[in-house]
């Protein structure tokens, strides 16, 4: 009997480190839509609960997850025209100062006042950012570069937001704020090769059936004559794209209140956050130090208010 959920198809390996986000929160408001920053452990809280339910007002248990905040630049603005049947790149423009970070030189296509004159012709514009992990001390061989949506009633809003903060740096508080609810895309840690009982949850075969336990028992019919995509098999498990939904933020912190949430020796295999800080309920998909984008929620929620800390522990985390 098959218990694994497909859910999830097909369970292959990520391409990237960098996790893909395919669609944004519809907001008419100019602003950012998203953020990135890398995982830092776990601890827990307890908070007054405020919103609706039976805990209504008590005092209760939070698991919580730590992000710390890389520098975010902007250094550039990609315009979206609608072509046959779908939306593609029109063209970029970039800042020249901020665009030698990532290696872009110089050239003619890119200025920005022809873009202006054709404005009404574009889908839509998102801004293009680069992440600085130096201050953190992330292992960081080559810039990393990304695309973040941005709101607005129409391209001309978007252009006129984006172009204020064209060669400059942008802060988590200018997106976020402590109560809203967001999207979290990472990539979950990676376990190697697994038999279909690990990777798909089959059950395992009797000590009479034959001398195999952890197999499956056929691989289908006859007919049709093939292997059907949804028979459970071995191979790679783990180190895929995951999205997960409708998560709280809990705290946001600057570098001069980071000693409010590290905790006693430092995160495991992470060490002290020095910079921007995020924490978010529950947990999060991926390793240490494994890059997490983060956006504003894309899916209807009921609004939430900031929640009332009353104990955040900085408790070691070494040996458990």
């Amino acid at each position: 009997m098959k218990k694994g959920s497909l859910e999830f198809w097909p369970h292959r390996r990520a391409v990237r480190q960098m996790p893909r986000v395919r669609s944004s929160a519809k907001t008419e408001v100019p602003s950012f839509l998203g953020y990135v920053g890398f995982k830092a452990g776990m601890t827990h809280v307890m908070l007054i609960d405020e919103n609706e339910g039976p805990s209504k007002g008590s005092e209760i248990y939070k698991p919580v997850t730590l992000l710390e905040l890389p520098k975010v630049v902007i250094y550039g603005i990609r315009f979206y025209k609608r072509g046959y049947a779908y939306v593609g790149v029109a063209g970029e423009a970039y800042d020249q100062n901020a665009a030698k970070h990532v290696g872009i030189k110089e050239t003619k296509n890119n200025d920005l006042s022809k873009f202006k004159e054709k404005i009404g012709e574009y889908e839509r514009v998102t801004a293009l950012a680069y992440l600085d992990a130096e201050p953190i001390a992330i292992a960081n061989k080559r810039v990393r570069r990304f695309e973040i949506p941005v709101g607005g009633k129409n391209p001309q809003e978007m252009l006129a937001f984006i172009e204020g903060f064209l060669g400059k740096e942008i802060k988590s508080s200018e997106v976020f704020k402590p109560g809203d609810m967001i999207d979290t895309t990472s990539i979950s840690k990676g376990k190697g090769w697994a038999g279909p009982v690990k990777r798909y949850k089959v059950a395992t075969q009797g000590r009479k059936v034959t001398n195999k336990y952890r197999h499956l028992g056929t691989l289908g019919p006859w007919h049709p004559a093939k292997v059907q995509f949804g028979v459970p098999q071995a191979g790679h498990m783990g180190y895929n794209y995951r999205t997960e939904r409708n998560k709280l933020i809990i705290k946001m912190g600057s570098p001069s209140e980071a000693g409010e949430v590290n905790v006693k020796g430092g995160y495991l295999k992470y060490g002290m956050i020095k910079s921007d800080y995020i924490m978010i309920e529950g947990s999060i998909p991926g390793s240490t130090k494994r890059l997490i984008r983060i956006r504003k929620a894309t899916r209807s929620y009921k609004e939430t208010k900031p929640p009332k800390i009353t104990y955040i522990s900085l408790e070691s985390k070494q040996g458990k």
